[in-house]
C-alpha cells in the first residue's frame, strides 16, 4: 500500500484555532446595513427589504441593453464554441475581439475607459457570453470579478487606479492568485512570501489554479509579509506585472471541462514588486479577497442561469420531436417532470441573481450572505439541471457534439455542458466551504451575545457577563419566534391577483419556516454549544434551508414585478408557483434531516475507513493512477520548467 506523502514543508504550521482566528480576522465584523438573508436566518422575514423589486436606473438599463445587443452579435458571429472545445484554447482573434468590444472593461468606470455597467447588466453579459462558450465567461469573470479591477475599485489608491484601470479596460488581462499546491480554503497556511527590500517587496512562492494566469498581463497576488519590529505583516495583496523577471508559468492545467480555460501554475522567484503596487496595508490581503468576493461570487450564478436557459431550450426542442410509444417524450410524466424542474429552477435562479445584483448596485443592503447563497444555490441547481438534460437526451446526451454531427444529427453539446458545469460546485469556494462561511454569518448574532459562553478559553467572569447579555437578548428574541404573519390567512394578499396562481401561501410558508429555522439553530446551539462548529452536516442543512427560502422569496417578488411590467406576468406566476411547490418539498425534507440523519454513524464509518478497517473492501481492482506525490512540491526557488506564459497580442 502506498504511504501518504508528507505535507509540504514550506507551508506554515498552524493549529485549527489559529486557522480559525485568521479567517475570523479577515471577515467583515459589523453589519452596518440591513440584510434580508441575515434577518431570514434570525427568523425575521423582512419582505420590505426586497419588495417592491428594485429596478436599475433607465440610463443604466439603456447602456446595458445596448452593450448586450453588440455582445450578442459578437457571440453569434465570432465565437466558434466547437473550435474552442476541440483545440482547448480560445483563439487570440476571439480574445482580441472581446477587447475591441470593450468586454474587458464592463465593470470599470467610464472615466478610466470602461463601460461602467451595473452588476445587473454585467451578470447578464456573463450569462450571454458563457452560453456561447463557458470558457469565455470564465475568462471575463476571472478578469473583472476577482482579478485586478475589483480590488483596485474597492481598495486601490488613486494612483493605482490611474495607472492600471485604463489598461485593464482595454488590453490587459488580469488574474487572481491565492491558492497554492498545499493551501486551498485554509489561507492561514499561505506559503508565498513578500519580504520588504527598500522600495520593493521580494516575492517567492508557487501559485496553483491561476485562472487567466497563462495569458494574463497583470496579477493580483496574495503573499505573506513577515512580521517585523515595525510591521505586523500578514497576508497582503499586490499587483504584479506578469512579465516581471522571475515570474514563470510552469504549466497550463487541463480539466474535464472548461477546456478553453487558461489556468496554470505560476512560480515567483525573487520577483521585485514595487511598494506602490501593494493594495491596502500589510495584512489586509484576506479581507480584500473576501470583500471582493462579496459581489464577485455573483458572476458564477450568472453563468449557471445562462446554462439553465440553454438546458431549457434544448429540452423543449428535443422533447417535442423525440417520440416514444406514440407521443413526444415531453408528454410522458417521467420526462415532463424533469422539464418542469429545469423551467421552474431557471426562473428562480434568475430571480435570485437579478435581485442580488440589483441590491448590490443600490448598495443599500449588505448582500454578503445573499451573494454567497446565490453562488451556492446556483452551482448546485445548475449542475442538477445539466444532469437532467443529459438524461432527457438519453444516449445522445452522453455522445459528443462532434460525434452527433459526424453521423448527421444536430451537434448538441449536452455532455460538454455537464462537464463544464461541474467546476461551479468548487470554484470560488466549494459547496462545503460555502456552507461553513454562510453558517458563520448566519449565527453571527448568537456568537456576539453568547460566544464567550461556549469559548473554552474564557474565564468564569467573562462567561458570567456573556450569560447576562445572552439572557437579555434571548428574552426579547425568542418570544418573537412563536407567531407571525405566516399564520394569518390573508397575509401577503398582494401576491394573490385575480386570474393568477396564488403565491401568498408560499410567502406565508417562508415566514413560518424562517422562524422554525431560527428556533432550530437556537436549539442546536443550546444542545451542542462549543461543539456546534463540528456539526457540519447540521450547519449545511441549515444553510440549504435558508437558500431555499431565499429562492422562494426572490421567485415570488420577481413574478410580481413581471406581472406589472411584462406581458407574460401570468406565466411568471405559474413558474414561481411551480418552483415554490418543488422547493417546499425539498425544504421540508431538509428540516426533517436536521434531527433524523446518519451523521454520527457516518463519522464512525469514516474513522474505520481512515484507520484501514475496511481496506478489504478495496480488493479486486487495479488502480490506473500514475506514480507521484499527492501534492506537488512547492518549495520556493528558480523555475525548472520553460515559461508557457502566452500573452495575447
Amino acid at each position: 500500500m502506498t504511504a501518504p506523502q508528507d505535507k509540504a514543508q514550506n507551508a506554515p504550521k498552524v493549529t485549527e484555532r489559529e486557522a480559525r482566528q485568521v479567517a475570523e480576522a479577515a471577515r467583515e465584523q459589523d453589519w452596518r446595513k440591513p440584510s434580508f438573508a441575515k434577518e431570514l436566518f434570525l427568523g425575521r422575514f423582512r419582505l420590505d427589504l426586497i419588495h417592491p423589486h428594485p429596478l436599475p436606473a433607465s440610463d443604466d438599463a439603456q447602456r446595458g441593453e445596448e452593450f448586450l445587443a453588440r455582445l450578442r452579435v459578437f457571440c453569434e458571429t465570432k465565437v466558434d464554441s466547437a473550435l474552442i472545445e476541440r483545440e482547448a484554447r480560445i483563439p487570440d482573434e476571439t480574445i482580441n475581439g472581446l477587447k475591441e468590444l470593450g468586454a474587458l472593461g464592463m465593470k470599470i468606470d467610464t472615466k478610466y475607459g470602461g463601460l461602467g455597467l451595473t452588476q445587473v447588466y454585467y451578470n447578464k453579459a456573463l450569462a450571454l457570453a458563457g452560453s456561447a462558450n463557458p470558457a469565455i465567461g470564465a475568462l471575463l469573470s476571472a478578469h473583472q470579478s476577482i482579478g485586478v479591477p475589483q480590488p483596485l475599485k474597492l481598495f486601490g489608491t488613486q494612483a493605482q487606479k490611474d495607472a492600471f484601470l485604463p489598461r485593464l479596460a482595454s488590453t490587459a488581462i488580469s488574474a487572481f492568485l491565492l491558492t497554492e499546491p498545499d493551501v486551498g480554503s485554509d489561507p492561514a497556511r499561505l506559503a508565498t512570501t513578500a519580504v520588504l527590500d527598500g522600495d520593493s517587496y521580494i516575492v517567492d512562492g508557487v501559485k496553483l489554479w491561476t485562472t487567466n494566469g497563462v495569458i494574463a498581463d497583470l496579477l493580483v497576488v496574495m503573499a505573506r509579509v513577515p512580521r517585523t519590529e515595525t510591521s505586523k505583516g500578514g497576508i497582503t495583496a499586490f499587483v504584479v506585472e506578469a512579465d516581471s523577471p522571475g515570474v514563470t508559468v510552469e504549466n497550463r492545467n487541463v480539466f474535464m471541462g472548461l477546456r478553453g480555460l487558461e489556468n496554470g501554475v505560476t512560480r515567483f522567484h525573487q520577483v521585485r514588486v514595487p511598494v506602490a503596487n501593494r493594495i491596502g496595508p500589510e495584512g489586509a490581503g484576506l479581507k480584500i479577497a473576501l470583500t471582493t468576493l462579496n459581489t464577485g461570487r455573483l458572476s458564477l450564478p450568472a453563468m449557471c442561469v445562462g446554462a439553465g436557459k440553454w438546458c431549457l431550450k434544448i429540452a423543449r426542442e428535443w422533447s417535442s420531436v423525440r417520440e416514444q410509444w406514440g407521443k413526444p417524450v415531453a408528454h410522458h410524466e417521467a420526462v415532463g417532470s424533469k422539464i418542469a424542474f429545469i423551467a421552474a429552477t431557471t426562473f428562480a435562479l434568475e430571480a435570485v441573481l437579478d435581485l442580488s445584483s440589483q441590491m448590490a448596485d443600490e448598495d443599500r443592503n449588505d448582500i454578503r450572505i445573499e451573494a454567497a447563497l446565490a453562488k451556492l444555490y446556483g452551482s448546485e441547481m445548475g449542475w442538477l439541471m445539466a444532469d437532467e438534460l443529459v438524461q432527457i437526451r438519453g444516449g445522445r446526451g452522453f455522445e459528443t457534439a462532434d460525434s452527433l454531427a459526424a453521423r448527421g444529427e444536430r451537434a448538441v453539446p449536452a455532455e460538454q455542458v455537464l462537464r463544464d458545469m461541474r467546476i461551479n460546485r468548487i470554484f470560488e469556494g466549494s459547496t462545503e466551504i460555502m456552507h461553513l462561511l454562510i453558517a458563520r454569518e448566519a449565527v453571527d448574532a448568537h456568537l456576539k451575545v453568547a460566544g464567550d459562553l461556549i469559548d473554552p478559553e474564557k474565564n468564569l467572569s467573562e462567561k458570567a457577563k456573556a450569560g447576562a447579555q445572552a439572557g437579555v437578548f434571548y428574552a426579547r428574541w425568542l418570544p418573537k419566534l412563536v407567531a407571525g404573519p405566516g399564520q394569518l390567512p390573508r397575509s401577503y394578499a398582494e401576491f394573490n391577483p385575480p386570474d393568477h396562481p396564488d403565491l401568498s401561501p408560499h410567502l406565508r410558508y417562508v415566514e413560518r419556516s424562517a422562524r422554525k429555522l431560527a428556533r432550530s439553530t437556537f436549539y442546536a446551539m443550546s444542545r451542542w454549544q462549543g461543539r456546534m462548529e463540528t456539526k457540519q452536516g447540521f450547519l449545511g442543512r441549515i444553510v440549504d434551508i435558508g437558500a431555499e427560502l431565499f429562492a422562494m422569496s426572490a421567485a415570488c417578488v420577481r413574478a410580481e414585478l413581471l406581472r406589472t411590467t411584462e406581458e407574460y406576468g401570468r406565466e411568471a406566476y405559474q413558474l414561481a408557483d411551480a418552483f415554490c411547490r418543488q422547493s417546499r418539498i425539498r425544504t421540508d425534507e431538509l428540516f426533517a434531516r436536521l434531527w433524523t440523519n446518519t451523521d454520527d454513524l457516518d463519522r464512525k464509518v469514516v474513522t474505520g475507513v481512515m484507520s484501514g478497517t475496511y481496506t478489504w473492501l478495496e480488493q479486486g481492482i487495479v488502480d490506473p493512477s500514475g506514480e507521484g506525490p499527492w501534492i506537488a512540491d512547492a518549495t520556493p526557488g528558480p523555475a525548472k520548467k520553460d515559461n508557457v506564459h502566452r500573452p495575447i497580442r
